[in-house]
């Protein structure tokens, strides 16, 4: 008999449980996508690292406050992360993969103390699209589908239930966009006087 859920865990399978096996039915079915979508899960997370390094690259020619969201979104980011770590630890969600065992897999099922509820890798894509969104729009534009398309990664490879990538999708964008916005407006005077210092070729264009 399988365990869906830790000690006092939630049982993820009761809420969505069926949905989670329509879409790894649907992954069972397209054996020709398995693949790129595995490499993706897997490695995507570093597009949004190089889309942290464009907002700041852009933001050289923005104003102080730009630029202030530019190096303040990654700090959001980890806190994001940190604040989504510290949900799976209370909810204590055990993998799908372990309440529901004969679905099909793509990525491996890990240990039992990593918990699925909420996803991490959909709350970091998030928090960065949402970071963007103050940093540089056309960026956030190829940020948000990008996210998207990890949250649905992760459901796919059979790493989580469809609720863990929703819940991850807001603590992300919540955590990411409030953080830059509030920090941002704070830390522009401060930003302003370092771009007339020494570290001034990192903080304006010439």
């Amino acid at each position: 008999m399988s365990t869906a859920s830790g000690p006092n865990g939630l049982d993820g399978a009761a809420i969505d449980g069926g949905l989670y096996t329509e879409v790894t039915d649907f992954a069972h079915r397209t054996h020709w996508l398995n693949g790129p979508v595995a490499v993706y899960t897997t490695y995507g997370i570093a597009l949004f690292g190089a889309l942290l390094l464009a907002g700041w690259w852009l933001a050289r020619r923005g104003n102080a406050r730009t630029m202030a969201a530019a190096l303040i979104t990654p700090v959001a980011v980890v806190i994001a992360y940190l604040a989504n770590d510290s949900i799976k630890s209370v909810f204590q969600e055990s993998r799908p993969c372990r309440a529901l065992p004969h679905d099909f897999l793509i990525e491996a099922c890990p240990q039992a103390n990593d918990y699925a509820f909420p996803s991490n890798h959909t709350t970091v894509a998030f928090a960065v699209a949402a970071g963007l969104l103050l940093v540089n729009r056309r960026l956030a534009a190829l940020a948000i589908p990008a996210a998207m398309l990890m949250a649905a990664s992760r459901v796919y490879v059979g790493a989580h239930y469809p609720h863990d990538v929703l819940v991850g999708a807001v603590v992300g964008t919540v955590v990411g966009f409030t953080v830059v916005a509030i920090a941002s407006r704070l830390a522009a005077p401060a930003v302003s006087r370092l771009r007339n210092g020494p570290v001034r070729t990192l903080l304006l264009a010439a």
